[in-house]
């Protein structure tokens, strides 16, 4: 008995050292909707799941708890994420299923799953009510507040944080559908992608008061579907899709961040579809992650099985360079950075898998790591 209870005590102390070092990311897995030869296909709901995978070891990803939880991939890959003291992690759900007929129809879902990542095994603490099909989601670095944007509400929820309590407190409405949001690192703004009418707004940060100011709305380019602050918070990236994956190259939008208001500095193509974006935790890289008309019809002329990955230098000035670009799995969407940003996480849609890319210097490179997963990976994240 005294040898177990050693032995707990020891594999706890490896846990809770684990979190504090931010050796985890969480998945969410969609196994209802299925990109086909013909077209996107809806199924019964039922299957969807939430990997919560130990990267301590980069080249040896392993899934220690996958939670039996609803999620979609319509929303952008943004809508989870990990707590910076890696006690919690939230997961949103834009869409439910409903049947009509022999058919499944996505209708817009209102929920968010807490979960207690320090739990032995990990597990769902609550789902709470937030706006309507909420999607990209962004945690302030203090840990603190929360905010989600609503793509169907045209809203993004304010959400307070303490222990394992997260409860909205507030919903700011935008007039137009929201993707994506990201808090700068001195928690007193936001930037939040319009994905429909191709702007970022602006909001303001006062504590738990957030307020917005439709005049500051930046034009950026079109379809933008993500956005990110770099680590220091002088820049914000739109990452701007078209259509997304249509054969067209496509923008990153570079925006003065400190500016008063915030613009457009620089646009830089970076190719076709960057629907997931993550920037490097030292600030010095970033990919997107493109889409190449992996999720098209396979008649469409702009249709490739594959998607890739685009390393990005991140310059003096926000300046943006492109690098090369490596081959990435069927449908990639998510993107998760190790925390000493040398190696990237990429999950593949349709091949249902995590693949593991390192960055050498200024390029990057396919590990030829994969990671097989219990579902289709709809989104990534790991800590803010």
């Amino acid at each position: 008995m005294k040898r177990s209870l050693i032995g707990l005590a020891l594999t706890l102390l490896v846990s809770t050292g684990a979190w504090a070092q931010g050796n985890f990311i969480i998945i969410a897995n969609d196994e209802k909707t299925f990109f086909e030869a013909n077209g996107t296909r809806n199924a019964a709901p039922g299957k969807d799941s939430v990997s919560i995978v130990d990267i301590s070891q980069p080249l040896a990803p392993r899934i220690v708890a996958s939670l039996p939880l609803m999620n979609s991939v319509f929303g952008p890959p943004t809508n989870l994420q990990i707590t910076p003291d890696g006690r919690l992690g939230l997961v949103a759900n834009p869409v439910v299923m409903n049947q009509d007929g022999a058919n499944w129809r996505a209708a817009p879902d209102d929920k968010l799953h807490v979960i207690d990542l320090t739990a032995t095994p990990p597990r769902l603490v609550e789902t709470i009510t937030v706006g309507r099909q909420p999607s990209g989601m962004a945690i302030s670095r203090k840990g603190d507040l929360a905010l989600v944007a609503n793509r169907n509400g045209k809203s993004v929820s304010v959400l307070s944080i303490s222990g394992t309590t997260v409860r909205q407190i507030a919903e700011i409405p935008m007039e137009d559908e929201v993707a994506a949001v990201a808090i700068t690192p001195d928690g007193r703004r936001a930037f939040v992608a319009k994905n429909a009418a191709h702007k970022i707004a602006v909001l303001t940060i006062d504590g738990t008061t957030v307020t917005y100011d439709k005049a500051q709305d930046i034009v950026v380019g079109y379809g933008v579907y993500n956005v990110e602050v770099t680590p220091d918070g002088r820049y914000a990236f739109a990452a701007n899709t078209g259509i997304g994956g249509d054969g067209h190259s496509d923008t990153i939008s570079v925006i003065d961040a400190r500016a008063n208001p915030p613009r457009v500095v620089d646009n830089v193509n970076v190719g076709d579809g960057p629907e997931g974006f993550a920037i490097a935790p030292n600030g010095r890289h970033a990919v997107a992650v493109l889409l190449k008309g992996s999720a098209a019809v396979h008649s469409a002329w702009s249709y490739t099985r594959n998607g890739s990955l685009r390393l990005i230098r991140i310059g003096p000035n926000g300046r943006l360079t492109a690098l090369n670009e490596v081959p990435a799995g069927a449908l990639p969407e998510g993107i998760a950075f190790s925390p000493d940003s040398r190696h990237v996480f990429i999950g593949n849609y349709v091949d249902r898998n995590l693949q593991v890319y390192r960055i050498n210097g200024d390029r990057l490179v396919d590990t030829g790591v994969k990671l097989a997963l219990p579902g289709q990976p709809a989104s990534i994240r790991g800590r803010p």
